[in-house]
């Protein structure tokens, strides 16, 4: 790190759980989010403030003027463009010495695990079942830790999965693909715009402790939030030994 990068990262430095080898960690490392909405957001602003060298973004969407009730990484002026460019903008606006990979598609199939593989940490913000199942099946076969977030209304949860760990489940252990779960989009149910900022805020909290290597992770929990009563709790979680995704891995 040069003198301009330790004065930057000073606050980071100064806690001994991080100091300069796990700052630059962070200079070093590679995280991939899976959307740029109301939880990529956040997410995303906070990781590139705190110095992870290279973050690559996918989502498909543009910016709509409902988004910006919420997904803060994104301006008014961007509405109509790609979400992807416009959290570019914004965040080497924040930190111009940092990588930006903008994938402006919903990635999937090769290409998903292509991108899966090259990172340290996964990140997933999508707000629907099918591609969160196909994130977690890449992180699986790469063995990628997965940060895994979500929130509607004033309720939220958060997650790890990494399957680096014998005893961790993957996601597919507590929503199989093959079960009945509910699909609740935002569009329709309405969501809470702190909320999925306090998640997505979380999601980085738990990729960063991930890529310097400290404190522990939410491995084989899930957090539960009711913004409504600011009431939050944890439940265990098991790796299920028939799971479709993760059995004998």
């Amino acid at each position: 790190m040069d003198d301009h990068q330790l004065l930057r990262y000073s606050r980071h430095i100064l806690l001994p759980e991080i100091g300069i080898e796990g700052q630059q960690s962070l200079l070093d490392a590679h995280a991939l989010l899976i959307g740029a909405g109301g939880l990529g957001s956040p997410a995303a602003l906070y990781l590139a403030s705190a110095g992870v060298g290279t973050l690559t973004i996918c989502d498909g969407d543009t910016v709509d003027l409902t988004n910006l009730q919420r997904q803060i990484v994104h301006r008014e002026a961007a509405v109509g463009a790609k979400k992807v460019d416009s959290a570019r903008d914004t965040l080497l606006g924040l930190n111009p010495a940092i990588r930006i990979n903008a994938v402006a598609e919903r990635v999937a199939g090769e290409q998903l695990q292509s991108l899966v593989a090259a990172a340290d940490v996964v990140l997933d913000g999508s707000d629907n079942f099918a591609t969160r199942h196909a994130v977690n099946r890449a992180c699986v076969k790469a063995r990628k830790p997965l940060v895994s977030g979500a929130g509607i209304r004033f309720d939220g949860q958060l997650a790890v999965f990494d399957l680096r760990r014998a005893d961790s489940p993957c996601y597919a252990c507590l929503f199989p693909e093959a079960g009945e779960t509910e699909e609740m989009r935002c569009a329709v149910m309405g969501v809470f715009a702190p909320l999925v900022g306090i998640i997505g805020a979380m999601q980085a909290a738990e990729a960063l402790k991930i890529l310097i290597a400290a404190g522990e992770s939410l491995t084989g929990r899930l957090l539960l939030l009711d913004a409504l009563g600011m009431d939050v709790r944890t439940i265990n979680l098991k790796k299920d030994p028939a799971c479709a995704v993760c059995a004998g891995r």
